[in-house]
C-alpha cells in the first residue's frame, strides 16, 4: 500500500486494527509535537521541508521520540516516494534492490525517493558505503534513524553528506497532547467510548520516559482490557493505567505534595549522612519518572551547601554526574546518580561556605559597603601611581607564599571552617596565618559604612 493511500476503517474491535501508536502517526508537520527545536516555526528542518530543499538526514534520538513519524511526514509534505527498511533486517542484496529501483523510478518517472533506514547504526561499513553514490547523485534522499551517536556509529563520509538532527525525549506535556488526541481522533479511540482520568493520562506521560509509542501502547492496552461500565463507557483510571504500563503509580505528583515531600526527604537524608534512606528516596523519584537532571542539579547545590570544603571533591562529582546524566540518559544514569548520592551522603559535612556568603551578603544589604584599599586597586593603566594605587605586596615573593597586608578595611569574620574532613586542614592553615598577622586599628570606612 502506498504511503498516501487512505486507510479504510476496519470493522470490529479496536484490536482488529493497527496498533494505536501506528494509527496516530502524524500526517502533517503541525501534528508533530515535542521537537520544536528542529521543527518549530523557525526550525532549520521545518524550513528545509517546506522549501523542498531537503538533503539527506540522520535523525538521532531515543525510542519513541518521533524519528519514523518525521520521516513519513517529510515524504507526505514533499510528495516523494517513501521506501523503508531496517539496519537489522536489510542485507546488501536488499539495499541494492531498493537503490536500483529508486534509480529507475527517477529516470523513467521523474519521481524522487526517500529511503528511510531505521536503526541505521546496525549497518556495517560496507553496507553504509553502498549508499554513498546514490546519496551523492541525488538518486535517493536518505533518512537514517538511530538511537546511537551517529558520529561514532555511522561512517563520516555519510554524516558529512547529511544534516544531523538530535531529537529529545518527548516531555510530559507533549505526550499528554498525544494521549488526549488519541482519545478523540477517528484514527485513535474516538467512537469506542473510552474515557481517561487526568491522573491516568498524567501517570502514563510521566512514567513512559519520553517514549510516545510506549504511552500510546499502554493507553490502548487499558482500553482493550477494561470492562465497560453499565453505560457502555470504558473508563481508564490511574490504577488501570498503572497496570497497563506495568509500573505502579506512586504518590508523586510533580506539582503537588508528593513531589516536594520526596525531594525534601531525599536532600535531608543526604545531609543527614544516611545513604540507605538517600538511595531509597532516589529510587522512588526514578521510578516515578522524575527528571534525572533535576535530581543531579539538586545534588550540585547540596554538595556546596552541606559539604563544601569538608570534601571539595563532592562538588566535582556532582557536576560530573549532571554531565553524565545528560550524556547517558536513563536507565544507565541511575547508576551514576546512585554513586553520587552514596558518596555525598557518606562525605564529611560542613555548611561554613553558605554561612560565610550569607553573612557577607547581610552586611552588604545592611549598608556596610567598604572601599577597596588603595594598594589593592587596579594598576594596569598609566597614572595609577599618581592616584595612590601602589604599595601592593606580591604574596609569592614571601616565605610560605603569605604576606601580612590589609585586604579589607574591616575585622569582620565570615568564613569559619569546621573541624570536619578537609576543612580541619583549612582551619589549621588559617590559624597559622592569623598568628602571623599584626592587629590593626579599624577606622570608619570612607564610603560611610562602619568598618
Amino acid at each position: 500500500m502506498d504511503l498516501f493511500d487512505a486507510q479504510e476503517k476496519t470493522p470490529g474491535t479496536i484490536g482488529d486494527r493497527e496498533p494505536l501508536a501506528a494509527r496516530m502517526r502524524p500526517h502533517t508537520l503541525d501534528e508533530i509535537v515535542g521537537q520544536d527545536s528542529v521543527l518549530g516555526e523557525h526550525g532549520l528542518l521545518r524550513r528545509a521541508i517546506l522549501a523542498d530543499r531537503l538533503s539527506s538526514l540522520i535523525l538521532y534520538g531515543p525510542p519513541g521520540s518521533g524519528k519514523t513519524s518525521i520521516a513519513e511526514v517529510i515524504a507526505r509534505v514533499t510528495r516523494r516516494r517513501f521506501e523503508r527498511t531496517s539496519g537489522v533486517l536489510a542485507n546488501v542484496a536488499t539495499l541494492r534492490g531498493l537503490l536500483e529501483a529508486a534509480r529507475h523510478r527517477r529516470m523513467r518517472e521523474a519521481v524522487s525517493t526517500i529511503l528511510f533506514i531505521d536503526e541505521i547504526h546496525h549497518f556495517n561499513k560496507s553496507q553504509q558505503d553502498i549508499l554513498l553514490p546514490y546519496v551523492e547523485d541525488g538518486t535517493i534522499t536518505l533518512i537514517g534513524a538511530t538511537t546511537h551517536n551517529p558520529f561514532f556509529f555511522i561512517n563520516s563520509p555519510l554524516t558529512s553528506r547529511s544534516l544531523v538532527f538530535e531529537l529529545q525525549p518527548l516531555g510530559e506535556e507533549a505526550i499528554l497532547t498525544l494521549l488526549r488526541r488519541a482519545l478523540v481522533d477517528e484514527r485513535g479511540l474516538a467512537g469506542w467510548r473510552v474515557e481517561a482520568d487526568d491522573e491516568a493520562l498524567s501517570h502514563l506521560a510521566r512514567v513512559c520516559e519520553g517514549d510516545a509509542r510506549r504511552a500510546l501502547g499502554a493507553l490502548e492496552v487499558a482500553a482493550l482490557t477494561t470492562p465497560p461500565g453499565i453505560d457502555g463507557v470504558v473508563r481508564v483510571t490511574r490504577d488501570v493505567a498503572a497496570e497497563s504500563i506495568q509500573k505502579k503509580a506512586v504518590v508523586y505528583d510533580h506539582d503537588e505534595d508528593g513531589h516536594y515531600d520526596t525531594i525534601s526527604a531525599f536532600i535531608k537524608s543526604v545531609r543527614g549522612s544516611d545513604p540507605q534512606a538517600a538511595v531509597y528516596w532516589l529510587a522512588k523519584m526514578i521510578y516515578a519518572g522524575e527528571d534525572p537532571r533535576f535530581i543531579a542539579r539538586r545534588l550540585i547545590v547540596l554538595a556546596s551547601e552541606d559539604i563544601g570544603n569538608a570534601d571539595p571533591r563532592g562538588l566535582t562529582l556532582a557536576v560530573s554526574a549532571l554531565n553524565a546524566v545528560e550524556f547517558l540518559g536513563m536507565p544507565e544514569a541511575r547508576i551514576t546518580l546512585a554513586q553520587t548520592v552514596t558518596y555525598l551522603a557518606t562525605a564529611p559535612k560542613s555548611n561554613a561556605a553558605i554561612v560565610a556568603v550569607d553573612k557577607a551578603l547581610a552586611d552588604v544589604k545592611a549598608g556596610r559597603v567598604l572601599s577597596v584599599p588603595s594598594h589593592l586597586r587596579d594598576t594596569h593603566y598609566s597614572g595609577s601611581a599618581r592616584l595612590g594605587h601602589e604599595g601592593y605586596q606580591y604574596a609569592h615573593d614571601f616565605e610560605g607564599h603569605f604576606v601580612d597586608q590589609e585586604y579589607m578595611p574591616s575585622d569582620a569574620v565570615y568564613y569559619e571552617p569546621s573541624n570536619q574532613g578537609y576543612e580541619a586542614v583549612i582551619r589549621q592553615r588559617m590559624e597559622g596565618w592569623k598568628a602571623r598577622r599584626v592587629p590593626r586599628v579599624v577606622t570608619p570606612d570612607a564610603e560611610g559604612g562602619a568598618a
